[in-house]
C-alpha cells in the first residue's frame, strides 16, 4: 500500500479523531472536518493526547499531526480525497445528507465509507449516484485502540472497492473483516447483543443480579475470548459436545424479538448507567472513572503499549 494517500474524515468527535490519527500514523494525509467549530478547534489537541496515551514517541507526534489538516467545510475536506470516512452521529437522515454533500464535492473515483455500529449501509447509501463505490466501515470504540474494522458491502459495492478498503485498513495496522451481506449490527454487534439480551434476561427473571452476570463473564469464558473465538472453541471441545449442549439449553434461552421490558423500565426511570449514576448497577463517579481507566489500561496492555 502506497503512502501519502489523500483521505478525508467527516466528523471530528471520538470516532472521527481516532480514525484520523490511525490513518495519519500509517503515513496517509488526512483532511478532517466537523460542523461544530469547537470540535474542529480541539481535534488536534485530542489527537495529540490520544497518541501520547498510545505510547507514541514524543518527537513523532508533530510529524503525525503534520499529516492532518483541519477543514472548515465538508466540500474542502473531500475535494481531492481518494477515501472518505463519515463519522457522524447515528442518525439516518443526517448521514444521508452528509453523503449527498460528499458526493457533490468528492472525485467520482473516491471510495466512500460510513462508520456506523448497526445501521444498514444500504439505507445510508441508497440515494447516491455512484453506489458501487460506497460501503461501510464499522470501527470499534475507541477506534485507535481496537484492532477490528468491519468492512460491509452492499448489493451495489464493487468487489475491487472492498479490496482497496481492506488493503488501506490492513496497512494502517487494523484487523479488517469483510461482511458479505449488509445486515443490522453486522457481525460483532449481533454477537455482542445476543449475549447482552441473555444477560439482561437473567437479571430480569431473578436468576442472579447484574454483578453476578459480569463476574461470571469476566471470570470464565471472557478470559479466553481474546485468543479463542466461539467457533474455534466449538471445534476444540468437539461439535458433538456442542450439539449435546445446544439440545439441552437453547430452548430455554431468551428469544424475544423486542427490547427487554426491564431495560425499557430502566431508561424510563432515568437509570441511564454511569452518566446518571444508576443503571443495572449503582455507580459513584469514582467507581465509573476507575472502570474506564481499567478498560483503557487493559486495551493498552493487549496492544503491547504497557510492558510492566
Amino acid at each position: 500500500m502506497r503512502k501519502n494517500i489523500q483521505t478525508a474524515v467527516v466528523g471530528a468527535g471520538l470516532m472521527g479523531h481516532g480514525i484520523a490519527l490511525t490513518l495519519a500514523r500509517a503515513g496517509q494525509y488526512v483532511h478532517i472536518t466537523d460542523p461544530i467549530e469547537e470540535a474542529r478547534a480541539s481535534v488536534a489537541a485530542r489527537i495529540s493526547d490520544s497518541l501520547t496515551a498510545l505510547g507514541e514517541p514524543t518527537d513523532n507526534i508533530p510529524k503525525i499531526l503534520n499529516k492532518i489538516e483541519i477543514s472548515n467545510t465538508t466540500a474542502t475536506a473531500v475535494k481531492n480525497a481518494e477515501f472518505v470516512f463519515e463519522a457522524a452521529p447515528e442518525k439516518l437522515d443526517l448521514k444521508r445528507r452528509i453523503f449527498a454533500e460528499i458526493e457533490e464535492h468528492a472525485p467520482d473515483t473516491a471510495i466512500l465509507a460510513s462508520n456506523t455500529s448497526v445501521m444498514p449501509i444500504t439505507k445510508i447509501m441508497a440515494g447516491l449516484r455512484l453506489k458501487n463505490r460506497a460501503l461501510g466501515t464499522h470501527w470499534w470504540n475507541p477506534p485507535h485502540m481496537i484492532p477490528l474494522v468491519e468492512v460491509v458491502s452492499t448489493e451495489w459495492t464493487d468487489g475491487a472497492v472492498a479490496d482497496e478498503m481492506m488493503a488501506l485498513l490492513d496497512d494502517a495496522g487494523k484487523t479488517p473483516v469483510r461482511v458479505k451481506k449488509d445486515v443490522p449490527g453486522f457481525i460483532g454487534n449481533r454477537l455482542q447483543h445476543a449475549l447482552w439480551r441473555e444477560a439482561i434476561s437473567l437479571v430480569e427473571n431473578g436468576i442472579c443480579d447484574a454483578e453476578s452476570v459480569d463476574t461470571v463473564v469476566k471470570s470464565s469464558f471472557g478470559r479466553r475470548l481474546a485468543v479463542l473465538g466461539p467457533l474455534e472453541n466449538a471445534d476444540l471441545v468437539g461439535t458433538d459436545l456442542t450439539l449435546d449442549i445446544h439440545e439441552n439449553v437453547l430452548f430455554d434461552l431468551e428469544s424475544r424479538q423486542a427490547p427487554s421490558p426491564y431495560l425499557v423500565k430502566l431508561v424510563e426511570d432515568g437509570r441511564l448507567g454511569m452518566k446518571s449514576g444508576k443503571g443495572f448497577r449503582d455507580w459513584t463517579e469514582s467507581e465509573a472513572n476507575q472502570l474506564r481507566a481499567r478498560v483503557a489500561r487493559h486495551l493498552r496492555r493487549l496492544d503491547g503499549i504497557l510492558l510492566d
